[in-house]
């Protein structure tokens, strides 16, 4: 099945580490992070998994509820989690969905078979709470995701969604942003009272609107 930004996300059923999960029950009214990892008891996959867990707080800050999938079954997660926990320090608080059928690897086109005819290759999925698709990534089995962007990401997509603003090259959190070129610019400096700095006039900057300066 093929995916694109902006689709609606796929629903399902899966037994998981917390039991069986109806995937849209499970996010409710929360932004969803959905990770596929090729294999348990894997050096990488504990390291993401692990470190999943270590940003517990901050993705609760972000109404973000993490979900992680494979193809290995669910006597495994219970074991390997144990092992996570152990390795990082951690206690792994979010649902492994044990995909032995491959309906939600197939359902997110999580498997590439020139890379792997059987497991999944590392995909993060981003669903906002409308179950909107807002960002696909997808990295290969023998690199770790960049938790860092993936927050970054999440910050990005919040603050867009409720200004109209859109985020540069390299923004972090607490940095100016661009101002949408749907807003005129008389306009602009009444929207943004913090001030608006034109470069050109296609490229405007503003403080963070929802940071107190």
């Amino acid at each position: 099945m093929t995916l694109n930004l902006g689709d609606e996300a796929p629903n399902f059923q899966a037994n998981t580490s917390h039991g069986l999960i109806n995937f849209y029950n499970f996010l409710g009214d929360s932004w969803g992070l959905l990770l596929s990892y090729p294999a348990d008891y894997t050096p990488v996959c504990t390291t993401e998994l692990g470190r999943t867990a270590q940003l517990s707080d901050e993705f609760k800050k972000r109404n973000v509820k993490a979900i992680a999938v494979s193809v290995d079954g669910i006597e495994d997660h219970y074991q390997w989690v144990k092992d996570i926990n152990e390795v990082k320090e951690t206690e792994v608080d979010f649902p492994l969905i044990a995909d032995h059928d491959r309906l939600v690897s197939t359902l997110y086109d999580m498997i590439h078979p020139n890379a792997s005819g059987t497991q999944t290759v590392r995909s993060v999925f981003i669903i906002d709470p409308q179950k909107k698709i807002r960002l696909m990534l997808t990295y290969p089995a023998s690199t770790g995701r960049n938790f860092h962007e993936i927050l970054r990401v999440i910050d990005s997509l919040q603050l867009t969604d409720k200004y109209r603003v859109a985020t540069p090259a390299d923004w972090n959190p607490d940095e100016d942003v661009i101002i949408s070129n749907t807003i005129k610019t008389e306009d602009a400096v009444e929207q943004f009272p913090k001030g608006v700095y034109e470069i050109k006039p296609y490229l405007r900057y503003t403080p963070q609107p929802d940071i107190e300066k």
